[in-house]
């Protein structure tokens, strides 16, 4: 019985010497002035971003492997291509790799991780291939593209691009236009003191407050939007997937165009509807009428309410 437990022990330990993270880190760090720009191109990796009261760009570049020993990681580190350069007050990283094969092999094996702090008055563009990006509340313009991650942003002063191909949209807040969109989740957003545009192939849209003109679509999901401020633009509300609620300041003037075949149409706000009356549809003036607010959807009904 005692060889037997001494036998599973021993396994056990050979497992976990096995599983055993082996880690690399690069370091590096770059006195800047505010206002300049980080550029950042990964063929994979997570980025972070985290917006700081110095004038330095510190680089932290983290490489993981859980399936081979630290030799070895070393020896896949040595077939990546990486540029870290500063330009003025920019600072450039490039991460590919220059073996395919061997970087085919074994580039699903690690993780990789930039995490860089910056000014809190810094642009920012950044591309991966394979991870989520997050941004702090930055003053500056933000880029940001990835193919297989979530987007995360804070409070950000300045104007906002973001697009995904797999993951979910966060956004705290913006002082900016923001342009937004991905192909498999939810977008999210907190005030815009700008016009946003957000767009999904496969979850909900959610802007809690917009001080400016909306075009949202998905085709998977619902859409909510409150506009606290007169737009100059039209607006423009489409989902296949789900019901539609917006929701409007008192003194906002618009033309609403309201369609559903899967619901009713409903609004808080006296009316001057012009056509035929339908509960599938609303063409109507709020307030003496103003740019028009569109709103269109196949899967369900059709708020429209007064913001309390």
């Amino acid at each position: 019985m005692r060889r037997k437990i001494s036998a599973i022990i021993g396994v056990l330990l050979i497992g976990a010497l096995v599983n055993q993270a082996a880690e690399e880190r690069i370091e590096r760090s770059f006195q800047v002035n505010s206002g300049g720009t980080l550029n950042v191109k990964t063929e994979s990796g997570s980025i972070k971003i985290v917006p700081q009261n110095k004038e330095v760009v510190s680089v932290l570049i983290m490489f993981e492997s859980r399936t081979g020993s630290q030799e070895r990681l070393k020896k896949i580190i040595q077939d990546f291509d990486l540029q870290i350069e500063q330009d003025g007050n920019d600072v450039n990283i490039v991460l590919e790799n220059k073996n395919d094969s061997f970087f085919s092999d074994w580039w699903k094996k690690i993780n990789v991780e930039f995490e860089i702090s910056v000014p809190r008055k810094y642009n920012a563009r950044l591309r991966t291939s394979g991870g989520s990006i997050s941004v702090g509340d930055l003053k500056g313009e933000v880029w940001s593209r990835t193919s297989g991650g979530s987007l995360k942003f804070g409070r950000i002063t300045g104007a906002l691009d973001g697009k995904t191909s797999g993951g979910s949209i966060h956004l705290e807040g913006c002082k900016g236009p923001v342009n937004v969109s991905t192909s498999g989740g939810n977008i999210t957003m907190g005030g815009v003191e700008g016009d946003v545009e957000a767009s999904t192939s496969g979850g909900s849209i959610t802007v809690d407050e917009v001080k400016g003109s909306v075009k949202a679509s998905t085709s998977g999901g619902s859409i909510r939007a409150t506009i606290t401020k007169q737009p100059e633009n039209d607006c423009e509300l489409k989902t296949s997937g789900g019901s539609i609620t917006v929701t409007l300041s008192e003194e906002i003037k618009v033309h609403v165009d309201a369609k559903t075949s899967g619901g009713g149409v409903s609004t808080d706000f006296p009316v001057m509807v012009k056509g035929n009356i339908s509960g599938h549809a609303l063409n109507a003036q709020i307030n003496g009428g103003g740019p028009l607010l569109i709103l269109r959807t196949s899967g369900g009904g059709i708020s429209i309410k007064k913001a309390q």
